[in-house]
């Protein structure tokens, strides 16, 4: 259950669009039509899913004030957090490079359109924000930080999957001469994350109720010992 809640937030909740606006450079640029769109979402997934369980190693056993006493309790003394973003980047780039390569030898049509974002992807805000996003939460386990990894990497791709077939339909419409492109297209995004905020009221409702049981178990608890008191 764990792991299919932090599924759900990641790819609805905290949607690396809709929620912290990261990514808007390549979700802007590449989301004119769907083929591409897809092509940079699957990307965007696969550098999701690498990187981030990669980078929670690093912070595990490197980067965090006492990770590398598993090599001698000399060594635990070290903090070493001060270099996450530096590894975290290196991670990511060494892994956005393995990508370019694969997309250039088997989709060279791909390649071509994605242009200069593929290899952007290294910079993309969203992706280094998930690895960030993962160390500040302090996801406890691999595992958890695989399933982070690939909800965040599916809420970006549904993001721009979902702009680009709205833009490819307003293409035909009359929409008014100041809002045509990116003017159109930001009000449709703050109009997808407003709905993408819905989302948030599927999570809390149990909180709520088993906040409301404890709270009943406690005046009950309350009103017993009071008699007991007076008695």
């Amino acid at each position: 259950m764990e792991y299919i809640e932090l599924l759900f937030k990641s790819i609805f909740i905290d949607n690396m669009v809709f929620a912290t606006f990261l990514g808007m450079c390549s979700y802007l640029a590449v989301s004119k039509k769907v083929d591409t769109a897809v092509g940079l979402g699957a990307a965007v997934i696969f550098v999701l899913t690498i990187t981030v369980p990669l980078n929670w190693l690093l912070d595990k056993y490197i980067l965090q004030e006492g990770a590398l006493a598993w090599i001698s309790e000399d060594f635990a003394i070290y903090d070493l957090s001060f270099l996450s973003f530096i590894m975290f980047i290196a991670t990511i780039a060494t892994m956005v490079q393995l990508v370019e390569i694969i997309v250039e030898k088997f989709s060279p049509s791909l390649y071509n359109s994605l242009g200069i974002f593929l290899p952007l992807i290294a910079v993309n805000c969203a992706i280094l924000g998930g690895s960030l996003f993962m160390q500040s939460r302090e996801i406890p386990t691999l595992a958890l930080a695989l399933t982070y990894g690939v909800g965040s990497g599916i809420g970006w791709f549904l993001a721009i999957l979902a702009i680009a077939a709205i833009r490819e339909k307003i293409r035909y419409s009359n929409v008014p001469a100041p809002l045509r492109g990116l003017g159109i297209t930001f009000i449709i995004t703050g109009l997808m994350a407003i709905g993408f905020m819905s989302f948030g009221g599927m999570l809390t409702g149990g909180d709520e109720e088993v906040a409301k049981t404890e709270v009943a178990k406690e005046l009950v608890l309350d009103i017993s010992v009071e008699k007991l008191d007076k008695e």
